[in-house]
This record gives C-alpha cells, sequence and structure tokens, in this order.
C-alpha cells in the first residue's frame, strides 16, 4: 500500500505529483528545489538555494515519519557543476556518514541552481 506525504513547510510544487510517496518501510521524494511553501522560486547563490532545497527534503522526510539517518540514496542535479565543491559544503551539515547512495550531474534546470530527489528506507 502506497500514501502521499505532504509537509507544509516545503514548496506544493506545480506538476502531477505528490511530494513524496511511503510505501511500506520506503519514502521516495520528488525532486525538490529552492522553492518556498507556495511553489515561488527563491534565488539566489548556491549555498543560499542548496540550503533551501534540503530544508523541503528534510520537512518531507520528516512529515513522512523518517529522520535524515533514514535517507539512503539522493539524486542531485546542478544547472553548474562548477559549484559542485560549493553545494557539497552545505548538503555534508544535513547527513552524518556514513552519507547516502548519491548521483550528482549537471542538468538545465530552468532558473534554478539546484535540485535534489530522495528515497529514505528504514527497519519497519
Amino acid at each position: 500500500m502506497r500514501r502521499e506525504v505532504n509537509a507544509k513547510e516545503a514548496s506544493i510544487g506545480s506538476g502531477p505529483y505528490s511530494q513524496a510517496i511511503k510505501a511500506a518501510n520506503m519514502l521516495f521524494v520528488s525532486g525538490q528545489g529552492p522553492l518556498d511553501e507556495r511553489g515561488a522560486i527563491v534565488a539566489g547563490d548556491i549555498e543560499a538555494e542548496a540550503r533551501l532545497t534540503m530544508d523541503n527534503i528534510k520537512a518531507i522526510v520528516e512529515a513522512g515519519g523518517f529522520a535524515m539517518d533514514d535517507v539512503v540514496k539522493v539524486g542531485v542535479y546542478l544547472a553548474d557543476l562548477a559549484d559542485f565543491d560549493r553545494f557539497n559544503a552545505v548538503y555534508t551539515t544535513y547527513f552524518k556518514g556514513p552519507y547516502p547512495a548519491r548521483t550528482c550531474v549537471e542538468a538545465g534546470l530552468d532558473g534554478i541552481k539546484v535540485e535534489i530527489d530522495a528515497i529514505a528506507c528504514r527497519d519497519n
């Protein structure tokens, strides 16, 4: 059985998708960006956009009954891979080792610098 998870503190989004879906002992978080709870882009430098994006991920993870320590896989999309080190400086403040498995690629992001999706899993 699967159920939708929503966090009031995170962006409502603007498409036909859920913030996250919880299925059994797993949580699948849709791609999040530097958007406020109304879905408006909050532009800034890579650090500010990464921080807001990670705050959105954290709010959704917690709304699903999970913790950031339960995140096992993260997908990161950067508008410019030149921001990789600066992004990592923010990213590592949200996790402790062992870090989640991760993919990080450069992508066209339509006005934002970063988008992140995540999968959390825990024992029942």
